[in-house]
């Protein structure tokens, strides 16, 4: 037993070995290290961007998004957790949101987040000498402790929770007496973080702008002192309710979803455009991606573009959404490609191109594709990945193909575990619609690898219980 997981330990984090050498800054400290930016939307879904077979078929054109894609890699099989704060969690950890309690959305007002155990991109970064900001919603905690200051960041500004909250205070029969007032919050390190505006229907059309004019002031700052830096920018769109900021109301047409999915494409624009304007782009590596699939309820329902379901699900609908990452001169311009990648892997994969070594204290899911992002070679690093549903295996994805363990389409139907797994060829059927098991059961070897695999992890290293309070020790195993 002893040297079997010391073998899966060895696989599972050899990523580490590599992570310290070219490209980006690497070891060398000659070599100046990139900026970083990563814009995530929130529950945009896969068909949304012009560049995915949206745009002007939403409602409205999205030319800066479409253009970033020209001049980067677009990835068709980019795939992200099932709900908002695992999805966040996943991108901060380089792990399953199962791993870290953090494997679904909270509701009530139990404590949750990540844990100060965990080790997040922005500390590595940190680490690193980068300055780091986060501007938007956060979602991985609500209390002194678990804000983004608590975790690497040196400055925060936007929303501890989901943009629904907003709605709280025009609700018939609010009490804040019992539920608290939502409210903007901002801090920086070793400050605590303090209230701004209350977060209501007129904030929630403003903050948009708002966090783009922020992330833009941060970017100007350290290009005046040359500090490379680390900007997350989770904006709140196009999470309901979809609503557009006054200057966008009307400007489509084509009601609030399309003059909301306008106004986020204007603002990945003016964010791209102060990087230009700068003389900033040759050396920051820009991500836009979402968080996870599209909103299902009316009238802010999204799209999901070829695939079926939304998010809350582990349909391909819930799964997959817009990927592209920038870099001139190292990620070629207009290469698109199918190839599976996890949103984990952005953690290991920024880590290795700012130079840092991912923790070997514990389990990291991520896999190294600066590779394949720089198209030294033709394949992702990934072949597949377990997607849970909240604490729930629901399904396995590996190559083209899909198992499913338990069906569930959309948020609100009720889950159905399988009596036995119910596989699907997502080249020849990309909507899931035709169970092809019995004539493919060959599949189920590597699947059930990977079901197994990810198992006996979780034996090596138990899951942090949801609501963990700090400081949390991980338990003394075997390891």
């Amino acid at each position: 037993m002893r040297v079997h997981v010391c073998l899966f330990l060895a696989i599972i984090t050899a990523p580490v070995a590599s992570v310290a050498a070219e490209p980006g800054a690497g070891s060398n400290p000659t070599v100046r290290k990139p900026n970083i930016v990563l814009l995530l939307a929130d529950n945009l879904g896969y068909g949304e961007p012009g560049c995915y077979g949206g745009g002007v078929l939403r409602g409205a054109p999205t030319p800066r998004i479409d253009r970033l894609a020209t001049e980067g890699l677009r990835l068709l099989n980019f795939n992200v957790e099932a709900q908002c704060t695992p999805s966040r969690s996943a991108i901060m950890t380089g792990r399953f949101a199962i791993r870290s309690g953090t494997m679904k959305v909270p509701r009530g007002g139990a404590p949750y987040g990540l844990t100060q155990w965990e080790i997040t991109i922005a500390e590595l970064l940190s680490a690193q000498g980068y300055a780091t900001g986060h501007f938007g919603k956060w979602h991985l905690g609500d209390i002194e402790g678990r804000y983004p200051t608590n975790q690497g960041f040196d400055e925060w500004y936007g929303i501890p929770n989901s943009t629904d909250e907003s709605l709280w205070t025009a609700s018939a029969g609010f009490d804040p007496k019992v539920a608290p007032t939502p409210h903007i919050l901002a801090g920086r390190k070793g400050e605590k973080t303090r209230m701004l505006d209350v977060y209501d229907l007129k904030a929630r059309r403003l903050i948009d702008t708002e966090i783009t004019r922020r992330t833009i002031d941060f970017i100007r700052r350290n290009a005046k002192t040359g500090q490379p830096f680390y900007a997350y920018v989770p904006f709140t769109q196009v999470h309901y309710p979809v609503l557009p900021h006054p200057d966008f109301d009307g400007r489509t047409g084509n009601g609030n979803f399309a003059d909301s999915l306008a106004e986020m494409d204007h603002h990945v624009g003016e964010v791209l455009d102060a990087i230009n304007d700068l003389g900033l782009a040759e050396n920051t590596v820009v991500i836009f991606t979402s968080d996870n699939g599209p909103e299902e309820l009316v009238p802010w329902r999204g799209w999901a573009g070829p695939w079926s379901g939304a998010y809350f699900t582990a349909m391909e609908g819930s799964l997959r959404v817009p990927f592209i990452v920038r870099w001139p001169g190292q990620v070629p311009a207009g290469r698109v490609s199918n190839a599976i990648v996890h949103e984990v892997d952005t953690f290991t994969t920024l880590a290795r191109i700012a130079g840092a070594a991912v923790p070997a204290d514990r389990i990291i899911d991520g896999v190294d594709q600066t590779d394949f992002f720089l198209s030294q070679q033709e394949q992702s690093n990934r072949e597949g990945f377990p997607c849970y549903v909240a604490d729930t295996l629901h399904a396995v994805k590996w190559r083209n193909w899909k198992g499913h363990l338990v069906w569930q389409e959309y948020k609100y139907d009720a889950p159905q575990r399988l009596p036995i797994v119910h596989l699907y060829n997502l080249l020849q059927d990309p909507r899931e619609r035709t169970n092809v098991q019995s004539e493919n059961s060959w599949v189920l070897y590597p699947v059930m690898k990977i079901v197994n695999d990810f198992q006996e992890s979780l034996k090596i290293e138990p899951p942090i219980p949801p609501g963990t309070a700090d400081p949390y020790q991980p338990p003394k195993g075997d390891r």
